[in-house]
């Protein structure tokens, strides 16, 4: 298979991201004798500046490492709770019942920080203020804005330009910075500096949880003092399935990268690569089995501090079968009911590092829609997510809002080992497209032998429309995108099994970033995503 970009290989470290110059950022800490956790930082505090369209100090973290002293896999997740002082009666719903996103209704605590500070904390190499400080030097002194980052930028304009704070941080000039224009940011470096400075209580309970309850008062939110000081990340084990005898990771929910798992797991026992890509068979039983899965993520995935999430049953190789067999070869499925999983007993940045010591990160940090909420706390530079608008306003369903509850989370890192071995730290982004990008990619690489580059840049679909844990439900069918390079043929062939297929723009199908390593020579190998501006880069 052709491909525009060709894999990068490297033996002493490997940084793959949304942003060269980020890239180069996280490279930097590793060849100063920090480590993959030290570069992950880096590199992330840098897209914070340079993607602000995707992430930034005012979001969410997850990450799992692979930690090569104790040759184990550590889960972290970095995800705010909603304020005590919201409850569900408060919120004025849409019209779909869901909670306003661009609102402070969907505001929930900012976790991206403490994530770096525990992860540093634990893994840690160098001194934070090292880690921090090529992204403070950027913000300062401003980058050159790539194509596909200005693009989102544009639209973001729209949405976003009466927002509190938002035109005086990220309009300068009064528009969104076009492609090669310098955008700076120095209230965000003085972020950093403070970070640097004065640890991640800067942020929660020093002077930028100050800024933060007093802005939240002036636009009607619901943060206190408390909110802040009382945030914590968690340290969680990671769940796992095998797929052709990968183990393939992920976070347990509140995230949603359990639907990989279960959709991995109605797949396993197909021939995929008989069926071939160029087969409408093929697709559908993608699409169908993606639909199936995501019936089980609205109703059953929360916060399990408060619902009882019945992981191992949706893990269970015989609920796999069950509800593979309602995959109808004939036909698209319009409406499918959440199944029954024996209980148990008891827009969005990724980006993956790893060292020559053999760690390695795979790590994922949102805003969730672009630029989150589109209100920006102007003098230290950043906005504030929205991921509290992933709620749902019913009582009694698990996912329903309460105070210091965690929201369902789309964002998911990922990584797969082989016998035990680190082999690969990936992840795809982008909303409900991020488990169906994770099992497209596996399927690519472990299915069709598809080098690490081509695993991401052959065609992708992408289904919206399914049930979600914000309450709506599917009812005819959802959508099905195809990007160019699926054939003509399938597309009308599955639009006669009764998909409903339409045009997507190249930004819905996700932002895939992997770094493998081989367990003999330890060389490193590195793809980045050709829907994006990024680099795989190493040295």
């Amino acid at each position: 298979m052709a491909h525009g970009r060709s894999v990068v290989h490297a033996r002493h470290g490997l940084v793959a991201a949304a942003h060269p110059l980020a890239v180069q950022i996280g490279l930097d800490v590793l060849k100063r004798g920090g480590n993959a956790v030290d570069a992950g930082i880096a590199t992330n505090a840098a897209l914070g500046f340079l993607e602000p369209v995707s992430c930034g100090v005012g979001g969410d973290l997850f990450a799992i490492v692979w930690d090569a002293g104790s040759r184990k896999l550590y889960g972290l997740n970095g995800s705010g709770r909603a304020p005590r002082a919201l409850t569900a009666d408060r919120v004025p719903p849409e019209r779909d019942g869901t909670i306003p996103l661009f609102s402070p209704y969907s505001w929930t605590v900012p976790g991206a920080v403490d994530g770096w500070f525990t992860l540093h904390e634990r893994f840690g190499r160098l001194p934070m203020s090292d880690v921090l400080s090529g992204a403070i030097a950027a913000a300062s002194e401003g980058a050159p804005v790539p194509k596909v980052i200005a693009e989102s930028w544009a639209i973001s304009e729209h949405y976003f330009a009466d927002k509190p704070g938002f035109a005086e941080v990220f309009l300068p000039h009064g528009h969104a910075p076009r492609e090669s224009e310098v955008f700076a940011n120095p209230a965000l470096a003085r972020t950093y500096r403070a970070l640097a400075e004065g640890g991640r209580d800067a942020f929660y309970a020093g002077p930028i949880a100050a800024s933060l309850v007093a802005f939240s008062k002036k636009v009607g939110g619901f943060f206190s003092e408390e909110d802040l000081a009382t945030h914590h990340s968690d340290w969680v084990e990671p769940i796992s399935t095998t797929y052709r005898g990968v183990e393939v990771w992920e976070l347990p929910p509140n995230s949603q990268g359990l639907a990989a798992l279960q959709m991995l797991n109605m797949l396993e026992p197909l021939d995929l690569k008989s069926l071939g890509r160029e087969s409408p068979a093929f697709w559908h039983r993608l699409i169908e089995t993606k639909k199936i899965v995501y019936e089980d993520r609205a109703r059953l995935y929360a916060d399990p501090g408060f619902a009882k999430v019945p992981v191992a049953g949706l893990l269970d190789r015989g609920y796999a079968r069950e509800r593979a067999a309602l995959v109808d070869p004939a036909r698209a499925l319009e409406r499918i009911d959440a199944g029954h999983p024996p209980l148990a007993m008891g827009d969005t940045t990724y980006l993956a590092t790893a060292d020559a010591d053999g760690n390695m990160v795979s790590l994922i940090q949102s805003n969730y829609t672009g630029f989150g909420s589109g209100y920006v706390l102007a003098e230290w530079g950043f906005g504030l997510q929205d991921r509290g608008g992933q709620f749902n306003l019913t009582p009694g369903t698990p996912n329903f809002l309460e105070p210091g509850k965690r929201p369902f989370h789309t964002i998911i890192p990922a990584f797969a080992t082989r016998g035990g071995e680190p082999w690969l730290a990936f992840g795809v982004m982008g909303g409900d497209m991020q488990p169906q990008g994770h099992v497209q990619v596996l399927v690519n690489l472990l299915d069709f032998g598809m080098d690490l580059q081509q695993a991401g840049d052959a065609p992708r679909f992408y289904h919206t429309g399914s049930s979600e844990p914000t309450g709506t439900l599917m009812t005819t069918g959802g959508r099905l995108a195809l990007e160019p390079g699926v054939p003509e043929s399938v597309k009308k062939a599955l639009e006669k099994l009764g998909h409903d297929v339409v045009d997507m723009p190249t930004g819905f199908f996700g932002g895939y970033q992997a770094i493998a390593r081989d367990p003999v020579t330890g060389v490193l190998s590195g793809a980045t995503e050709s829907r994006k501006d990024g680099c795989a880069a190493g040295y």
